[in-house]
């Protein structure tokens, strides 16, 4: 590959472009698509005044990423975070892009965030960020165009609060346009526990073929929002016993088990909706860490980026660790782990349930035909399964890992996609 390779000073950003050179150097993609592929397309930047409750303007910077859009319009998530940067967007919506190939749906790669902390917003200064965001953004995203959703720090309300400022404005309503609503607002229903359905289906997938009975199996889960607490539900049902859950008030671990039912209801009547105060049979409060490293077969991490690097990759017990954050493993941390013979499913496949069922949520607002739970599940199910043995199968018949395995899958889609529609001068 002769191509000159891009370089960033984002972790992130830096790992996953590191990942996809690696991925593209063994396929022996031409050096035009790998430029091409290397860089997004588009990287919008705004600013966002608003007026805080104590009368104040405060100006955030706000970000949507559009990676590729050689298969379809952008898809990816909206984040309120402190650290977001245009960088992590540019990272995130290449994820994205490989993310919808491996799944086979008609989607790029897309990522978008602010800068704040919605911890410390009130309701309406969220909402007036929510808003302003999607005014500032409204030449850049639709549904055939680039199709936002919930992230970190962001759900059901804000993504009504951006319709319903893109509806105003254009004097038409496009539910199409935002995925992730409320169900009674064009929503669909297990949208909600998707991703984190799709990541225990995928550990589930791994232990069938390994051979290996869920009920001797301990599991270690790194946050509690969504998708922890339905990858940690889905576990428990199918007789696994979850030793350990976190969030940002620590890790609650019980060598016994914990009873995530009980932790559901806490969160869910906590003002915050956190594990802040949770107790059950032979529950421990540690460290917030304390979940990566606890004893435990399956790790997933389900909260952001990096946690294990080549700083802490060495401290970890888990025998496999089944990825449900975007990029939480970085290269350093990888080779590590490698090395320790530790089996890792790659993000982009564990959680690729969230983008599924967004697919399938944009799918019925085209429509405006609705499925029922049942149906979304099964299809659910059905596609994560079907995922999985691809990589699996492929990762097997080449002898390479499965992150390996994943991204060749993926990027050769998108490159078939880029080549047949050619360069637009």
């Amino acid at each position: 590959m002769s191509a000159e390779k891009r370089t960033s000073s984002n972790v992130l950003l830096d790992t996953a472009l590191k990942n996809f050179y690696a991925a593209a150097e063994e396929m022996g993609l031409s050096d035009d698509l790998v430029d091409i592929l290397s860089h997004s397309e588009r990287r919008t930047a705004v600013s966002i005044p608003v007026e805080m409750d104590d009368g104040s303007v405060k100006v955030f910077n706000g970000y949507r990423v559009l990676h590729s859009s050689a298969i379809g319009p952008g898809k990816g998530g909206v984040r309120f975070h402190q650290d977001v940067c245009l960088d992590e967007c540019e990272a995130l919506a290449m994820m994205m892009t490989w993310k919808c190939s491996l799944a086979g749906i008609p989607y790029g790669g897309g990522k978008g965030g602010v800068d704040c902390d919605p911890l410390k917003l009130s309701k309406k200064e969220k909402e007036r960020v929510a808003r302003t965001w999607a005014a500032r953004m409204a030449p850049v995203i639709g549904s055939w165009t680039d199709v936002p959703a919930p992230d970190v720090g962001t759900s059901g309300p804000e993504m009504m609060w951006f319709i319903d400022t893109l509806s105003k404005m254009n004097n038409k309503l496009d539910p199409a346009v935002f995925t992730g609503k409320p169900v009674g607002m064009w929503g669909s229903k297990g949208r909600t526990a998707a991703t984190g359905y799709g990541v225990a289906t995928c550990a589930l997938e791994l232990l069938k073929n390994l051979n290996l009975d869920p009920s001797t199996i301990r599991v270690s889960i790194q946050g509690f929002g969504n998708v922890g607490t339905y990858a940690a539900l889905t576990m428990v049902n199918a007789g696994a016993k979850v030793v350990a859950i976190s969030d940002i008030t620590g890790t609650y671990y019980s060598p016994k088990g914990l009873d995530i039912k009980k932790a559901m209801e806490h969160v869910q009547n906590h003002p915050k909706k956190l594990l802040e105060g949770f107790a059950c049979d032979g529950c421990q409060k540690l460290d917030l860490p304390e979940a990566i490293y606890v004893e435990c077969d399956i790790f997933m991490p389900c909260a952001l980026e990096g946690v294990i690097n080549g700083g802490n990759a060495d401290k970890v017990k888990a025998k496999y660790i089944v990825e449900a954050a975007n990029g939480p493993i970085t290269p350093e941390g990888d080779a590590i782990l490698d090395k320790k013979g530790v089996l890792v499913v790659p993000d982009f496949l564990a959680n690729s349930g969230g983008v599924i069922g967004s697919y399938f949520e944009w799918c019925q607002n085209l429509s405006g035909f609705f499925w029922t739970e049942e149906e979304y599940n099964e299809r659910l199910i059905r596609i994560m399964k079907d995922n999985f043995q691809l990589v699996w199968a492929y990762a097997k018949e080449k002898n390479i890992k499965m992150r390996r395995a994943a991204f060749m899958a993926a990027i050769q889609r998108v490159a078939d996609a880029v080549r047949m529609r050619g360069v637009f001068l």
